[in-house]
């Protein structure tokens, strides 16, 4: 019973608290008015009633529990849409996600749509199994790092879970052109595939994806190293109308041929990652430039040794929605490439620039640049040795209020005083001493020299 003031003192509600007055419809209805998240957690602080429609309610949990605990949430959160159970690198816990934990997810979670189990790593295809036999309903599987699971498992999941929109599989070394097969033979509404580091994937593997597959919007093959030519072009000619992010970084065997497929067909293109792929020139750049002008947005083409100035000139002058772009080691890129620019009628959307180490472009490109990119947010000139702190500030460079310089660091500091033997003879001792490195960045730029980017880390 309720309780209201009068003189001072409170006094019984006699028609009724609120409890008593509205129905579970109408408290539902309160809580989808909440839109912060604090305001909805507090809701369920107002009684068990409360407490329990707030469960009922809601879509997403991220939890890191066993089989008994994952019963208790399901028995709960009876209308979950959305399970994340994926493990951090730095902060993983053992014994982690295990076939175990999935079995009972299959059987208690039926309603899932979206899972996350990336970096999942004691899962194996037994677990992949139990989830496509029990929840054919998923749409987004994302088992990324979860290095025990091969063809036989995720193919289950392509059978099992027919409507699948989204599946991640990137650093899945056993996964072969056997998964693709049979995606393309049970999901059709396939709309993003991520196979990064699946060096076992194939032209033929996805040829035969695409004659199923062929609403696509994401594709990510970075460092795919078998796919080639003839693979992009049979993606080319099949998504041209969906295909917004295709990621072929390092992909060596990529070259112009692919870009001018893309170029004729996928006039939706957003985002281009090519970085590595250094078969690529400027006539397949200048193409693509032309084609995609209307909806390019992202486009990185760091290491394409055979890009110069000739290909960034066709970029800005087309391109005018473009936002992020990635130069970075194209030696032959020069101030040239920023001449047309620098007018009122050259204005560019560009936010994000990266030219480390193109060794001849100046502090007067970068003046032209400038003039043309109001909304820059952030550019990187590392190992440009002619952009140097000293230089922009003898030159009266006015960047952007906000925009965040990335500049190389002088010699006169950290190890750029030493002579280059001397240098190595500190990197040498860096590694005798830190035995749990994971992860060791060092530029070999012959002018510098510099060890600019350490980190230890020994939870990987």
């Amino acid at each position: 019973m309720s309780a209201k003031l009068i003189g001072g003192m409170a006094q019984p509600d006699e028609e009724g608290g609120i409890n008593e007055r509205l129905g579970d419809d109408e408290l539902r209805a309160v809580l989808s008015r909440l839109g912060d998240e604090e305001d909805k957690a507090s809701f369920g602080l107002v009684c068990k009633r409360w407490l329990r429609l707030q469960s009922t309610e809601r879509r997403k949990l991220c939890a890191r529990a066993g089989p008994h605990m994952l019963t208790r949430l399901a028995a709960r959160f009876t209308r979950l849409r959305h399970l994340d159970l994926s493990q951090s690198v730095s902060r993983s816990f053992y014994p982690g996600v295990t076939d175990s934990d999935l079995s009972v997810v299959a059987a208690a979670f039926s309603s899932l749509r979206i899972l996350n189990l990336h970096n999942c790593k004691g899962i194996t295809d037994k677990g992949l199994t139990s989830l496509a036999a029990g929840i054919p309903s998923l749409q987004f599987l994302d088992v990324s790092y979860c290095r025990k699971l091969t063809d036989k498992g995720l193919s289950s999941i392509a059978k099992g879970c027919c409507d699948l929109r989204a599946l991640y599989v990137v650093g899945c070394r056993f996964v072969t052109d056997t998964l693709l097969s049979a995606l393309s033979m049970n999901c059709s509404n396939l709309e993003e595939l991520g196979l990064q580091g699946c060096s076992n994937i194939t032209d033929s593997g996805l040829t035969v994806l695409v004659e199923g597959c062929k609403r696509l919007k994401l594709l990510d093959l970075n460092k795919c190293g078998n796919i080639g030519d003839i693979g992009i072009s049979s993606i080319a000619k099949a998504c041209y109308s969906s295909l917004l992010t295709l990621k072929l970084l390092d992909c060596y065997k990529v070259g112009d041929e692919s870009i001018i497929s893309l170029a004729k067909t996928c006039k939706n293109l957003e985002t281009l990652i090519i970085g590595g792929c250094r078969e690529i020139s400027d006539e397949s750049i200048k193409q693509f430039a032309s084609a995609c002008h209307d909806s390019l947005k992202n486009l990185r083409m760091d290491w394409c040794l055979n890009v110069s100035d000739a290909s960034l000139e066709c970029i800005f002058s087309l391109c005018m929605k473009l936002e992020v772009l990635d130069v970075g080691c194209c030696e032959e890129i020069t101030d040239a490439a920023f001449q047309g620019l620098g007018s009122d009628e050259s204005k560019l959307s560009l936010k994000i620039l990266r030219v480390s180490n193109c060794p001849k472009i100046t502090v007067d490109g970068i003046r032209k640049l400038l003039k043309s990119c109001d909304a820059l947010e952030y550019i990187d000139v590392r190992s440009c040795p002619h952009v140097t702190e000293v230089r922009c500030h003898e030159a009266e460079l006015q960047f952007p209020v906000g925009c965040c310089v990335d500049l190389s660091w002088p010699p006169e500091e950290g190890v750029g005083n030493l002579k280059p033997q001397e240098r190595f003879l500190c990197i040498a001792a860096l590694l005798k001493h830190a035995r749990h490195c994971r992860y060791l960045h060092i530029s070999c730029d012959v002018r510098l020299c510099v060890l600019y980017a350490v980190r230890l880390d020994s939870t990987l």
